[in-house]
């Protein structure tokens, strides 16, 4: 069985160590501020050791070693992933004036202002953000919430082919920045002006049969499935283990949610699925 390797990187304030967290309590070896000048002889453990612990091991790396790590492990024979921790930049700025942490590149000098330093950052990480197998944005979820989503793609039972998640969310609530793939269902007819639907949910078999038996989500969903068939595969073609579609109506709670439910019954035979609903009143994951 190969090992899996994850490079865990991202913004400041965005969860790198809530991730690292979650990786260790999912059993994987968790390495932190390892010395870039220690990463070539890691590399060679990992290939060449007999120890169980290195089967799953989980990287903490900076933009500034981020490189030279990824160079080191990616010749191994090995699962090797990177995950990118995301955050909008109102939700950092959020988070810096709560805990009242000072932001790493103000300590150094190099901002002058809170808002300056994540833009900074923000822009340092802009190409290696390209480089993610998996980017998940914190900005609007619980510490259990990103647990499961990084249980959902680095499980030690998960598959390393493709997976997919189908996330609903609310437009009016901001985009979900680690969507692949981002679909607007506002054109469909809304439940919200039906009186006894307005406070239930997608989740609710009322308000799903409201959206989902409508003639109009028949035509859109045959042409988002021939265009979500087409992407998948070419998902696969290019050995992507994972992709995040995203869902959107006005507030996230009706239309969105009961697409993301269909889809979600929908490729559950052909690729391993997920679902979450991140702007539903009652949270709900599977």
């Amino acid at each position: 069985m190969k090992r899996r390797i994850v490079l865990v990187t991202g913004l400041a304030g965005a969860g790198k160590t809530s991730a690292m967290a979650a990786l260790e309590d999912m059993g994987y070896y968790c390495i932190d501020r390892l010395p870039a000048s220690l990463i070539d002889e890691l590399s060679n453990t990992i290939q060449h050791g007999n120890e169980v612990r290195y089967d799953h091991v989980a990287l903490s790396v900076s933009a500034q070693d981020f490189y030279k790590f990824k160079h080191s492990l990616e010749n191994l024979d090995a699962y090797v992933s990177v995950l990118f921790l995301d955050a909008s930049y109102e939700s950092l700025l959020l988070r810096y004036k709560h805990t009242r942490r000072k932001h790493p590149l103000l300590l150094a000098g190099v901002a002058n202002s809170l808002g300056e330093a994540i833009e900074l950052e923000q822009n340092v990480y802009s190409d290696i953000k390209e480089e993610a197998t998996f980017i998940l944005d914190t900005s609007l979820i619980t510490q259990a919430n990103l647990a499961s989503r990084l249980q959902e793609v680095f499980g030690k039972n998960a598959t390393p082919s493709l997976s997919v998640s189908f996330l609903s969310f609310g437009f009016r609530h901001g985009l979900p920045l680690d969507a692949d793939l981002v679909f607007d269902v506002r054109s469909l007819k809304n439940p919200y002006w039906d009186e006894t639907l307005r406070s239930l949910s997608g989740n609710d078999k009322p308000v799903y049969d409201y959206v989902i038996n409508d003639e109009k989500t028949a035509e859109l969903l045959k042409h988002l499935t021939d265009y979500l068939d087409f992407a998948l595969q070419s998902a696969k073609v290019e050995n992507r283990n994972h992709l995040t579609v995203a869902i959107g109506c006005t507030g996230g709670q009706h239309r969105s949610v009961s697409v993301t439910n269909w889809l979600f019954d929908h490729y559950h035979n052909q690729y391993v699925t997920f679902k979450n609903h991140r702007d539903a009143k009652e949270v709900y994951h599977d």
